[in-house]
């Protein structure tokens, strides 16, 4: 059961940093954990989902701001956050249009505060992030 019962908490995992998840979702998870430790022949079966269980024990809040909220806390899940250029940071040194693979950031060069985000061609890479040197963008 535990090669089936993993792959069934990777899907849920999946499907709920993907932002499609449901509370219902993290009660089976909680029953896929007990399930795959009881009835898992070996240790490895039995201790593969402890880090499951364990974040839903001490980071549930998390599991429900992606549910609920549609959000990640943490600001990893691409498929819930957003990269935002706040335009009075901005320098407009042109580094995060250079950067961006898919050409999802216009502006115009030296031109304070004259680059947005493409929020539909935008993949949440974080490529602009990275080398903003004025810390004008921002993870939500």
């Amino acid at each position: 059961f535990c090669r089936i019962g993993t792959l069934r908490m990777r899907e849920l995992l999946t499907k709920i940093c993907d932002g499609q998840g449901v509370m219902e979702d993290i009660e089976a998870l909680e029953e896929l954990t007990g399930q795959i430790k009881k009835s898992s022949l070996c240790g490895l079966g039995q201790t593969a989902p402890n880090p499951v269980a364990t974040t839903l024990k001490y980071f549930r809040n998390e599991y429900e701001a992606h549910i609920k909220d549609k959000r990640c806390p943490a600001g990893v899940c691409k498929s819930l956050i957003t990269h935002t250029i706040v335009s009075t940071d901005c320098t407009g040194c042109s580094l995060c249009e250079i950067q961006c693979p898919v050409n999802a950031i216009t502006g115009q060069k030296k031109v304070k505060g004259s680059y947005v985000i493409d929020q539909v061609a935008c993949i949440n890479c974080g490529m602009c992030f990275e080398v903003c040197n004025s810390k004008a963008i921002t993870v939500e």
